[in-house]
């Protein structure tokens, strides 16, 4: 059972702060659409190749690949190669057994390979520096800051975590993530919450939403939220100023996790990344 705590109200600032509140933004905002076009980043994906127990060849890849219980097996032809852990792969390779949203880049002609694991599917994503999604990448258009939307709320937890199932970018693809809890807030007087999986870093969560703006001016199928741990009387600082898309807003070659029902907020939460211009034209 989680924790019954009355949901905390939005902490205002003055306007004095609001200047190195949009400064900090404007960091974080820049460092984000850099990482995004990184030269082997989700922009650079030119292709999703589902794996079988048949050896099957990609056009655009070396060799003859399948996976099994072992993991995931190519076979390389003469005058075909792989650079794997910095040193070149003639023949042939096994990766062994890959884990659930895990995975492993090697070298290609051109660019790279990440050989990965997404809900139950071994998968092949090669990446090239010259994909015209990367090449002509203008960056995400956002709201403009506004410390309306940095908002202190608290975080549930469940007594233990629960095994929670949601959709994919991907027609009958499923994610499972073990969700510690929920994070309680108020945006307008209006108490809301929203479940929580595990973030990237020990102790922080992220969410994953959608809301009155989704299909409008912002994507469709979710937006994704990070959040700090929680200090030591669960409170958090949800920041939709930093709200992101995630890769599938930008290329069908992306699995992404779709929200949990119970994240659909029926706000609009007009804060953070808009619908990419790329899936505008």
């Amino acid at each position: 059972m989680s924790r019954t705590v009355p949901a905390v109200e939005p902490t205002l600032t003055d306007p004095a702060a609001d200047d190195a509140f949009v400064r900090q933004w404007q960091l974080w905002h820049r460092a984000h659409q850099q990482a995004l076009a990184d030269p082997h980043g989700f922009l650079a994906v030119t292709g999703l190749h589902w794996l079988t127990e048949r050896p099957e060849r990609f056009a655009d890849l070396p060799g003859r690949w399948h996976t099994g219980p072992g993991g995931v097996v190519v076979e390389l032809a003469d005058g075909e190669r792989l650079t794997v852990d910095g040193q070149p792969v003639t023949g042939g390779h096994e990766f062994g057994p890959i884990a659930e949203r895990g995975g492993v880049t090697v070298g290609i002609d051109g660019g790279v390979l990440e050989v990965a694991r997404r809900g139950g599917h071994d998968i092949l994503r090669p990446r090239r520096p010259e994909n015209p999604l990367l090449t002509g990448f203008r960056g995400t258009p956002t709201y403009p800051p506004s410390t309306h939307w940095a908002l202190t709320g608290r975080f549930l937890p469940y007594d233990s975590p629960r095994p929670t199932t949601v959709g994919a970018a991907v027609e009958g693809l499923q994610h499972v993530y073990d969700a510690p809890g929920q994070v309680e807030f108020i945006v307008d007087g209006r108490p809301l919450r929203l479940t929580a999986f595990n973030g990237r870093t020990p102790g922080s969560l992220f969410v994953l939403f959608t809301d009155a703006t989704s299909g409008v001016t912002t994507y469709a199928a979710n937006r994704a939220l990070t959040i700090d741990p929680p200090d030591d009387q669960g409170r958090v600082t949800l920041d939709f100023n930093r709200a992101t898309n995630l890769p599938c807003a930008y290329t069908d070659f992306a699995t992404c996790p779709l929200p949990p029902a119970e994240n659909r907020l029926p706000i609009a939460v007009e804060a953070g990344e808009k619908t990419p211009y790329e899936r505008l034209a």
